[in-house]
C-alpha cells in the first residue's frame, strides 16, 4: 500500500490510474486494475448496465474518460450516478460540466496540458488535475515535457496531481513521486495486458517497439482534425502509403476510414497495421503481455 494523496481521495491503495484507452478500453481491464489495488477507467460510451456491471465488480471504485470534442452531457450525467470519478481531455475546462459530475455524486478530473490549463480546471471546481507530457501515447494536449509541465503545475495547484506520459516502469513512476506527483497515469503498458481489448497485432507491435519507434504526428486526423497524437511510427507511414478508402472494419461492420482515429480492438478486421497504433515513449517497459 502506497499512501498519497491520491489514494485518499479515490479510496485506492495504490496511487497508479489506468488512462481512459479509446477503443481498447474495456471493463475487464479497468475491473483487474481495480482488484490489484489501482484505480480502474473505462472510456465514455459503455451503456448503463456496463456500468452497473463495473459497480458490483469494482465497489464503486472506477472511473469514466470522456474526449471534449465528443463529449455527451447525458453521458456524463449518468457516469456520475454510477463512476468514483468522471475524467475530461482535449478541451477548455468547463465548471458547468463539473457541476454536473459532482450533483451526480462524483469526483471531477481534468486532464491538462499546461500551468494555465490546469488553473482553469481548479477554477472550473476540479477535484484533481492530471498533467500530461508530450511522450504521452494518443491524443497530446501540451508542448512540453511531463517533469518540465509537472513542476509548473505542482507550483500552481493545491488539488492532487497525477502525472501522465511515458511512465511504464517502476523506476519512472518513482521519479515522478520524488518530483511532488500524488500518482501516476498509465496507458500504453496496459494496451498490452491480457485483459485489453486491444487487437493482438498491436500488442505484438507494441512488445516489438521501443521509445524511438515512436512518432507525435497528426496522421489520424479524419474525424478529429487538429489534434497530434503519438503513435508507432510505422503505422503512420501504413497509412499513408496505403491505396484504400477504408483500412479495416469493426464488428458491427462498420469501416474504419483510412487515417481515422480509431485504434484497432480484438474484434477488427483489415489492415491493422495501417491503423492508429497508439504508444507513448514508455514502450520501451512493454516487454511481455
Amino acid at each position: 500500500m502506497m499512501r498519497t494523496t491520491f489514494t485518499d481521495l479515490v479510496g485506492c491503495k495504490v496511487p497508479i490510474q489506468l488512462a481512459g484507452l479509446g477503443g481498447v478500453g474495456s471493463v475487464d481491464l479497468a475491473v483487474a486494475v481495480t482488484r490489484a489495488g489501482a484505480f480502474g477507467m473505462v472510456p465514455a460510451g459503455y451503456p448503463p448496465q456496463a456500468l452497473d456491471h463495473l459497480q458490483e465488480e469494482t465497489s464503486g471504485m472506477f472511473g469514466v474518460n470522456f474526449l471534449m470534442p465528443f463529449v455527451d452531457r447525458a453521458e456524463v450525467a449518468l457516469a456520475a450516478n454510477k463512476a468514483k470519478l468522471v475524467d475530461f481531455f482535449y478541451g477548455d475546462p468547463d465548471p458547468t460540466l463539473v457541476e454536473v459530475v459532482h450533483q451526480g455524486g462524483a469526483l471531477a478530473s481534468w486532464q491538462v496540458g499546461s500551468r494555465q490549463e490546469a488553473l482553469a480546471a481548479t477554477a472550473a471546481g476540479c477535484d484533481l488535475i492530471v498533467v500530461q507530457g508530450r511522450e504521452a501515447g494518443g491524443h497530446v494536449r501540451g508542448n512540453l515535457g511531463l517533469l518540465t509541465v509537472l513542476t509548473q503545475v505542482l507550483e500552481a495547484v493545491e488539488v492532487p496531481v497525477l502525472a501522465a506520459g511515458g511512465i511504464g516502469t517502476a523506476r519512472a513512476m518513482a521519479a515522478v513521486l520524488v518530483a511532488g506527483a500524488a500518482g501516476v497515469r498509465v496507458g500504453t503498458r496496459f494496451v498490452a495486458a491480457k485483459e485489453s481489448g486491444a487487437h493482438p497485432l498491436y500488442v505484438e507491435a507494441l512488445i516489438s517497439a521501443t521509445a524511438d519507434d515512436t512518432v507525435l504526428t497528426e496522421t489520424f486526423w479524419t474525424d478529429w482534425p487538429n489534434a497530434p497524437h503519438r503513435v508507432l511510427r510505422s503505422s503512420a507511414e501504413a497509412a499513408r502509403d496505403i491505396q484504400a478508402e477504408s483500412v479495416g472494419y469493426l464488428e458491427n461492420g462498420w469501416r474504419v476510414p483510412r487515417m481515422h482515429s480509431r485504434p484497432p480492438n480484438r474484434e477488427t478486421s483489415g489492415h491493422i497495421e495501417a491503423m492508429a497504433l497508439y504508444a507513448g515513449e514508455s514502450v520501451d517497459g512493454v516487454t511481455v503481455v
